[in-house]
C-alpha cells in the first residue's frame, strides 16, 4: 500500500505499512456500549491514559452520542463533558487527541483545549467547521451519515452506496480543503452503521477499496456495531451477538478485514486486543509490517 502521511497540527502519523488505532472514550450516559463510558472526569482522564499506553495512536473523545436513535446534546453541556478531560490529557501524554462532535463551537474549545483532530460525524454540516479546523491546522475525519442519528435508521435506502458515499465525501474533501484545511489533514470514513442497513454496511466494507479514488487514508469504525449482531443473530444460537458485550470477535473478525481491505486507521473499544489483530492483518497484508526478516527456504525443504 503506498504510504501516507496523516497531519495533525504538528504531529505527523504515518500510513499505510502499519495500521493506527483509535480508541474510544465517551463521557456521556447513553453511547451505545456502555464499555466506553467514563461519566467522571478522573474517570475519563486514567482510562484515555490507560488506552493511549495498550497502544492507540489516536484517542478519540465524545460527548454526545451518535448512537441510533440518540437526541442532540446541548452545545455548553457537550463542552463542560469534553473539554475538561483534553485539557487534563493534554500534557500528561503525547498521543493524537481527536473529539468527537458536530458542532464548531465544542471543536473550536476542544482544540484551543490540546486536541489535535476533529472527527466529524456530519461531514462539515455546521457551516464554521471547516473554518475552525483550518485555523489550528488540525486533523480532520470526515465520515458519511445519511441523515441525522435520530432518523439515520429509518429505512436507508441508495441506488449505489459505495458511489453514493464516495461522492458525498468527495464534496466534502472539496469543501474543507477550499477552507484551507491541509489536504494530508483528512481521514475519510464510510460511515458504517450511520444510515445503512446490514447490505449497506457489507457492501462498503467489501468495496472499501474503491474510496481509495479519494487519496486520503480511510478510517473505519466496525467495533462492537449492530451490524455485527445481525450477522451472529442469524445463525444458531439466535441470540448470539445480541448485546454489544458479545461482540468482541466479531469486531476481531471485522477490523481484520477491513485492514485488509484498505482502512489505514481502525477506530475500536478494545485497544489491547484489537492491537494484536491488527498487526497479524499488517504483516499479511504488508510482509515489511511484520518485523520478522523474510528467510529463503532451500529447495525441497518442507
Amino acid at each position: 500500500m503506498r504510504a501516507l502521511t496523516f497531519r495533525a497540527k504538528n504531529e505527523r502519523l504515518k500510513l499505510g505499512e502499519t495500521t493506527a488505532l483509535m480508541g474510544v472514550v465517551n463521557v456521556t450516559p447513553d453511547s451505545f456500549y456502555a464499555g466506553s463510558r467514563r461519566l467522571d472526569p478522573d474517570e475519563a482522564l486514567a482510562f484515555a491514559l490507560n488506552l493511549a499506553e495498550m497502544g492507540a495512536d489516536i484517542v478519540d473523545i465524545g460527548g454526545e452520542s451518535t448512537r441510533p436513535g440518540a437526541s442532540e446534546t446541548a452545545v455548553e453541556e457537550e463542552i463542560r463533558l469534553v473539554v475538561p478531560v483534553v485539557l487534563r490529557l493534554r500534557p500528561l501524554s503525547r498521543v493524537l487527541i481527536s473529539v468527537d462532535t458536530r458542532r464548531a463551537a465544542v471543536a473550536e474549545r476542544a482544540l484551543d483545549a490540546g486536541a489535535d483532530i476533529v472527527n466529524d460525524v456530519s461531514a462539515l454540516a455546521d457551516s464554521r467547521m471547516a473554518e475552525v479546523v483550518a485555523r489550528a491546522k488540525a486533523g480532520l475525519v470526515l465520515m458519511h451519515m445519511k441523515g441525522a442519528p435520530s432518523t439515520m435508521q429509518a429505512s436507508p435506502s441508495y441506488r449505489d452506496v459505495v458511489a453514493e458515499v464516495t461522492e458525498y465525501l468527495g464534496r466534502a474533501i472539496e469543501k474543507a480543503e477550499s477552507s484551507g484545511v491541509a489536504s494530508e489533514s483528512i481521514l475519510v470514513d464510510p460511515g458504517i452503521g450511520f444510515g445503512k442497513t446490514l447490505e449497506h454496511n457489507l457492501t462498503l466494507l467489501r468495496n472499501l477499496a474503491a474510496l481509495s479514488q479519494l487519496s486520503k487514508p480511510i478510517l473505519v469504525g466496525t467495533s462492537r456495531k449492530s451490524f455485527l449482531g445481525q450477522i451472529l443473530s442469524a445463525r444458531p444460537p439466535r441470540d448470539a451477538g445480541s448485546d454489544e458485550e458479545d461482540r468482541l470477535f466479531a469486531t476481531a473478525a471485522s477490523v481484520a478485514c477491513a485492514v485488509l481491505l484498505g482502512a489505514s486507521v481502525v477506530r475500536v473499544h478494545d485497544v489491547r486486543e484489537m492491537r494484536q489483530v491488527v498487526a497479524v492483518a499488517d504483516a499479511i497484508k504488508n510482509p515489511s509490517a511484520s518485523g520478522v526478516p523474510s528467510v529463503a527456504l532451500s529447495e525441497g525443504t518442507p
